[in-house]
């Protein structure tokens, strides 16, 4: 094995796995569904028709999708590496959606470790692309049922102790925030890196979520987000930010249990720069452009960039923080040219 190449289970991802249901949708689907490009919310009722409304009148494409997992086939993709170096745990149905999301994890050579919910259906998201723009819409089923029961099996708590990186979205916050919670007191005390995605504006602003995450925070060690979470993130905290930078800074410098490694807040903006908080410095990072016309749609721009930025995090000598960040921008621009979080090829070498 190289001395580059990260060992079998370096990294490990928990979270909601998804089967991806895309399409270009019009304007006025998005305007009866009461949805906004650019952002991410779970199904209520009166969404219910429209999974079956986007299959029946439009070109849709199945993908094995959900945040996390997005990033993990992506980090693994960058790794290239002729064994698995990443795993994936989170809860499925015992289904056809189910079985196409396994038969994705092989593709990939992601090893994964689902639980399997026999009475409900795996869990799907809508992606509604308009314009090269997204927006998603979760409906959990299966994935919502995640317990720490299935965590704390002998063969699923060994994948937890042979990572050396652990990342989950900020999703899996609505699922088993106690699975989180038990995982990242675990890295705390071993001296690991534990990861979290604020992933969404709703994560911050529905109350019960938020006490979950400020729970997490002082056991997390690489912070992300966008720039529309981070601004929500500091509404949410109470603070009087006037631009995202200020947000990184004083997330970074929020209460740590492991105070032998500061921690790291890494916010995009899209197209542009990309900042990154630590040791009481803020660093811009430009990002390179990407032509509009080779844009096809930004689903999984943001799971791309941290499958990515893993990448080089989780090797055995941990790679710069500029070369983390500029593995990120290379997955997301990936990304970005085909639909869906779908990887085509091989990644150029960094």
């Amino acid at each position: 094995m190289s001395a580059l190449t990260p060992e079998p289970g370096a990294v490990l991802g928990m979270g909601n796995p998804l089967l991806d249901i895309s399409a270009v949708v019009p304007q006025e689907f998005l305007d009866k569904y009461g949805l906004q490009m650019a952002n991410q919310i779970l199904a209520e009722e009166k969404h219910a028709p429209m999974f079956a409304e986007m299959v029946a009148n439009f070109p849709v494409e199945y993908i094995a999708g959900g945040a996390t997992q997005n990033s993990i086939r992506v980090c693994q993709w960058m790794l290239q590496a002729p064994h698995s170096c990443s795993g994936y745990m989170g809860c499925i149905g015992n289904d056809e959606f189910g079985e196409k999301m396994k038969a994705q994890a092989a593709a990939d050579n992601v090893t994964v470790s689902y639980m399997v919910d026999e009475a409900t259906p795996t869990g799907t998201c809508a992606v509604c692309v308009k314009d090269s723009e997204r927006s998603l819409v979760a409906n959990l089923a299966a994935a919502n049922n995640y317990k720490i029961a299935h965590l704390e099996k002998p063969e699923n708590w060994a994948m937890v102790e042979a990572a050396k990186v652990v990342y989950s979205a900020g999703f899996f916050i609505t699922v088993s925030p106690d699975s989180m919670m038990k995982v990242a007191q675990h890295c705390c005390e071993e001296n690991k890196v534990y990861c979290l995605n604020l992933s969404a504006p709703f994560i911050v602003e529905v109350p019960p979520f938020l006490e979950a995450l400020k729970n997490l925070l002082p056991y997390v060690d690489y912070l992300f987000g966008n720039e529309t979470e981070a601004m929500a993130f500091s509404k949410a905290m109470g603070w009087d930010c006037k631009d995202v930078s200020e947000v990184a800074a004083k997330a970074a410098r929020l209460p740590k249990q492991n105070g032998g490694r500061q921690r790291t807040v890494v916010f995009t903006q899209g197209g542009e720069d990309t900042l990154v908080a630590r040791d009481g410095v803020v660093t811009n990072y430009p990002v390179p452009a990407v032509k509009k016309e080779e844009i096809v749609d930004t689903n999984g721009a943001g799971d791309a960039f941290v499958g990515g930025f893993l990448s080089q995090l989780c090797r055995p000598v941990a790679k710069h923080i500029s070369d983390m960040v500029r593995a990120g921008n290379y997955a997301a621009s990936c990304i970005i040219k085909v639909s869906g979080c779908k990887m085509e090829g091989e990644p150029i070498s960094l």
